[in-house]
């Protein structure tokens, strides 16, 4: 096996992408962390928030 550029093995590389979504722990990890941040993520928003972001979108565009 020889290394990528990054110095990970070629074979490593390949094994990490097709058995992501089996091993035990990155499912279990998945899960854990949709337990504790899903409600967050679904906050709507702060209107005070999207009018900073569009107020910098539109100095920006200016």
């Amino acid at each position: 096996m020889t290394g990528g550029k990054d110095g990970v093995p070629e074979k490593s590389r390949q094994d990490k992408t097709s058995s992501d979504s089996d091993n035990p722990f990155d499912i279990w990890l998945k899960r854990g962390l949709h337990q504790l941040f899903d409600d967050v993520a679904n906050e709507p928003i702060p209107d005070e928030l999207l009018r900073l972001i569009e107020e910098d979108r539109d100095e920006r565009s200016s």
